[in-house]
């Protein structure tokens, strides 16, 4: 490999692809980030970052930013159709913790991200690229792409495919059909909007369970947008959940809002997954994030999932790089979140999901054992810190596999 060969090509623009491009070029590694639109993408997508997610973002340099655009929320509550509250966590009591939940729209966190990559000679960023293949050159990875200026072919010693949940990286190691798992008999339609949930007593996220109306309100911006995302069948057209979406809205919303009293800002209808590959490493190719593994939307464990893979990753790199680890540190990285995955992310959004079309929500704080537990600590602030901390359970410490250790 050539002095000017990057030691990482990371295909991809989204965040999980720009932290890691991050981390890397501020660890001096020659990174080049390879992504086929020619911009980042503008869509607001998922807004929430739990600790374990916020912990690589403070390790990247770029906390300080997200906060002064975003907002640490305080309470998230579950709420049957006709506003009972069910229960209540409360992130009032760990307001000193740096690694507190944070909420910012997806798409500003990727422009955070690249104002800062952008920083680091040792970094190139490709739009435009298109990956059209793959190959793996004597241990080297080499990515075909499609460019402007026609096609070439870029070699690094390692590829990492962080292009999301259509991932080409991962069809072509695998096969396009070949992403093991299940698409839910659902599909959620993700819209923000601008309307005025505090005045029914909403807190900053709930979760309203009903068998029909079920629903995640949570305010996304300082300014007061909300996102609103529900469920609806899987079988409806994006044109017919336009034409029934006022009707829907005015059933379903608290105060029976009719269209002039709310403002739509983006309406996303999309399908809801959850799928692991079957590796995570073959040979110099690498995935992470969403190019690995897909949950359901509910509580966030998607997103914040996926920038653990990253931190997680970038240390493999990182002790690769310098000469701390050799490459069976990859084939640890694949197996260990691949069983994050499998024995967390999977079923703990799943039953997230479940909950909120519970049949009985009258009963179901009686009946889920996780409503169970948060109003078996709302009243010990030292349990509910340790109640919400609980998600770090999906971290894990590969600096601990480097030689020197």
């Amino acid at each position: 490999m050539s002095s000017q060969e990057p030691y990482v090509t990371v295909v991809g623009s989204g965040p999980a692809g720009l932290l890691l491009s991050l981390i890397l070029a501020q660890n001096k590694i020659p990174v080049t980030l390879v992504e086929k639109a020619d911009t980042l993408d503008k869509q607001p997508r998922a807004t929430h970052y739990a600790g374990p997610a916020v912990s690589v973002l403070r390790r990247a340099g770029v906390m300080d930013d997200i906060a002064a655009k975003g907002f640490f929320p305080e309470k998230l509550t579950f709420r049957t159709f006709d506003n009972k509250v069910l229960a209540t966590i409360d992130h009032t009591g760990v307001s000193d913790d740096p690694d507190r939940l944070v909420c910012l729209p997806l798409n500003q966190l990727g422009q955070i991200l690249l104002s800062h990559l952008q920083k680091h000679p040792n970094a190139t960023i490709l739009w435009n690229h298109e990956v059209t293949d793959i190959k793996d050159d004597n241990g080297t990875g080499v990515v075909t792409v499609t460019a402007p200026d026609g096609s070439k072919e870029l070699r690094a010693r390692y590829v990492v495919g962080c292009d999301g949940a259509n991932s080409k990286v991962r069809r072509l190691l695998f096969g396009d059909w070949e992403f093991p798992g299940k698409t839910w008999d659902t599909q959620v339609v993700a819209t923000n909007a601008y309307y005025d949930f505090y005045k029914f007593g909403y807190e900053d996220a709930n979760f309203i369970i009903d068998p029909e109306h079920w629903y995640m309100a949570a305010r996304i911006t300082r300014d007061g947008m909300w996102r609103v995302s529900y469920g609806v069948p899987a079988s409806l057209t994006k044109e017919e959940l336009l034409e029934q979406r006022d009707e829907k809205w005015r059933n379903m919303l608290p105060g029976n809002p009719s269209p002039e009293d709310y403002r739509i800002t983006n309406f996303s209808p999309y399908k809801v997954h959850q799928r692991l590959a079957e590796s995570m490493r073959v040979g110099p190719f690498v995935l992470a994030a969403d190019a690995a593994h897909l949950c359901n939307p509910f509580g966030g464990l998607g997103l914040t999932g996926g920038i653990v893979d990253v931190g997680g990753l970038a240390d493999c790199l990182i002790g690769l790089y310098e000469g701390k680890a050799d490459n069976s540190i990859l084939d640890i990285y694949s197996k260990v979140r691949r069983e994050k995955y499998s024995q967390f992310i999977d079923p703990i959004s799943s039953a997230n999901l479940l909950r909120m079309f519970d049949k009985d929500p009258s009963t179901v704080s009686q009946r889920d054992e996780s409503l169970q537990m948060i109003n078996g600590v709302k009243d010990d602030p030292t349990k509910m810190k340790e109640l919400i901390g609980g998600i770090n359970v999906i971290t894990y410490d590969f600096t601990q596999h480097y030689r020197s250790k």
